[in-house]
């Protein structure tokens, strides 16, 4: 893989050495908007140019609200050509979440893609600069299409350094108000190096981008894929999304852990899991048959790296995707360190840990059992937060991830839980949730799961349901999530084990605040909301209660 300096080098040098190969991959209704790398060279200059023409102060702050779309990546590589600073928002915050980043960022632009409540959000942004992309629905301030058609290409234009701001990343707060994290442009060029020695993805690889450019994950995978001439491709929508991934066949697949089980539900949707396992395990043939099948049907069929991350994965899962012959790889990083921490690899993996330390990274164990990572592209700090970002250091410079774990003899981490999420019971006995929760998220019938507990007797497990135990009655469901109880209970110490599963009525999603776009839990949010019935659950007869 070629070393660059800047994800806006990465692009010129393709751009001038395969201008007609395709970049970016837009579908829509019935077809697709497709750049080259020359077509999408074009338009880069020109907004570069306009965004110039603004006269915002040197090292400006321009926000970028959209969902995934060839606009966004077009919008920020156009920002950082004109010496601008990212500030990407997700394209699922209200107003509130949207005013408070632009605020906080003092952003003086706001380019505006791809989005499906822009009538929301719209109070949010405060009397800056505004450019909308037509085609996505949106008219406020200039439009793209606009500038594109009149706009002189920006020609002369210095080249970042490595040392340089690119972005702020603001996190999706799990557990408080967001904080901008700050990347240069040499952190991202140390992460897409470390990150395709890790996959060995061939030249020119595809990638199906579809969750959130705007957090960290998502953009390394970007840069990655940019950083070797490759294509990025977009869904059109959330029912496109199974037959865009399907037609495209990347090379390189990440999804989180509720993916995972969403793909699950699919495949035993169509082929039940008895007559699966039947056709896997008993007729040699067909075994091979079907397990390409079920990868091309998913999209699968060509990734030579497919991982997991942003949250743990049941190893129940892992297994049951091994068996169709699809290998997940369990990664670990974070927003602060780019990414680049741990991961499972071909060769050199186990199952229920986060692999192996990658190159360049350094680690070590606290008192108290969190992870401290070291890298070399650990972020700059929090914005305009020094004495957070202090906090988050120890005396060699070492970031505290907030994450508990243990490493074994060969070097494998496993994460037992989060410093955060920790609660205790009226025992006084401390619970890490996340293990507990893995456990019981091997039944199927189960979408998402929070154990809570704080000043009960014993911790209870808050649960929605799947599409597969939607379609149960309520007795059958009530029989399976007694039965996981009894399964799981057995494996716990006594003090750990739950004493009921509360099957809430409506799922947990962003929307409704219960979830970061990431489609992490928020776990403090849930609290803040459930907490009052949590002692009326608990004295109920039943050990699976139904929320009221």
């Amino acid at each position: 893989m070629i070393e660059f300096n800047s994800t806006i080098e990465a692009f010129l040098h393709w751009e001038k050495e395969t201008p007609k190969n395709t970049f970016l991959i837009q579908n829509f209704e019935g077809h697709q908007h497709v750049f080259s790398y020359y077509e999408a060279g074009r338009e880069v200059r020109k907004m570069a140019s306009y965004l110039l023409q603004l006269k915002l102060p040197e090292k400006s702050h321009v926000a970028l609200l959209s969902k995934n779309c060839s606009h966004w990546i077009l919008a920020e590589l156009a920002i950082s050509m004109a010496g601008y600073i990212s500030i990407p928002i997700y394209p699922t915050l209200g107003a509130r979440g949207v005013n408070q980043i632009l605020t906080h960022s003092e952003a003086k632009a706001i380019i505006i893609g791809k989005l499906d409540n822009f009538k929301s959000q719209k109070n949010g942004i405060p009397n800056i600069h505004m450019i909308s992309v037509k085609i996505f629905g949106e008219q406020v301030g200039r439009s793209w299409e606009e500038i594109i058609e009149k706009e002189a290409e920006l020609l002369d234009f210095s080249m970042p350094k490595v040392n340089q701001l690119q972005t702020i990343i603001y996190t999706s707060g799990t557990t408080g108000k967001p904080k901008g994290v700050m990347h240069t442009f040499g952190n991202f060029s140390i992460s897409a190096k470390t990150l395709g020695g890790l996959s060995k993805l061939p030249l020119y690889p595809k990638f199906f981008s579809y969750l959130p450019l705007a957090h960290v994950a998502e953009r390394c995978a970007y840069n990655l894929i940019l950083f070797q001439g490759g294509q990025l491709i977009f869904a059109h929508s959330l029912d496109s999304f199974s037959k865009n991934l399907m037609a495209v066949q990347p090379d390189l697949f990440f999804a989180v852990p509720r993916i995972w089980g969403k793909f699950q539900e699919k495949i035993l949707e169509t082929i039940p899991y008895k007559n699966l396992t039947l056709l896997l395990l008993s007729i040699p043939i067909l075994n091979t048959i079907v397990k390409k099948k079920i990868k091309k049907k998913l999209g699968l069929s060509k990734a030579r790296f497919i991982a997991s991350g942003a949250a743990p994965i049941s190893s129940d899962l892992v297994k049951w995707y091994s068996k169709i012959g699809i290998t997940i790889q369990q990664i670990y990083g974070m927003t602060e360190d780019c990414c680049i921490s741990h991961s499972n690899t071909q060769g050199q993996s186990k199952n229920g840990t986060v692999g192996k330390s990658l190159e360049g990274v350094t680690t070590k164990r606290s008192e108290g059992g969190e992870i401290l990572i070291h890298n070399s592209c650990l972020f700059k700090g929090y914005y305009k937060a020094p004495d957070i970002t202090a906090t988050v250091f120890d005396e060699d410079c070492y970031f505290k991830t907030g994450d508990i774990g243990d490493y074994d003899d060969e070097g494998y981490l496993t994460i037992t839980g989060r410093i955060k999420d920790q609660f205790k019971t009226d025992k006084g006995k401390y619970i890490s949730p996340s293990p507990i929760e893995l456990k019981i998220s091997k039944n199927t019938d189960i979408e998402q799961i929070c154990l809570v507990g704080f000043g009960l007797p014993q911790p209870m497990a808050l649960v929605t349901i799947s599409i597969l135990g939607k379609a149960k009655t309520k007795v059958e469901l009530s029989e399976s999530l007694q039965q996981s109880i009894e399964e799981v209970n057995a494996s716990l110490k006594k003090y750990e084990q739950i004493e009921k599963i509360v099957v809430m009525m409506d799922e947990w999603n962003t929307t409704n605040g219960f979830t970061t776009p990431s489609l992490k839990i928020k776990r403090h949010s849930l609290e803040k909301v459930f907490q009052s019935s949590y002692y009326k659950w608990y004295a109920s007869e039943q050990r699976v209660v139904f929320e009221a």
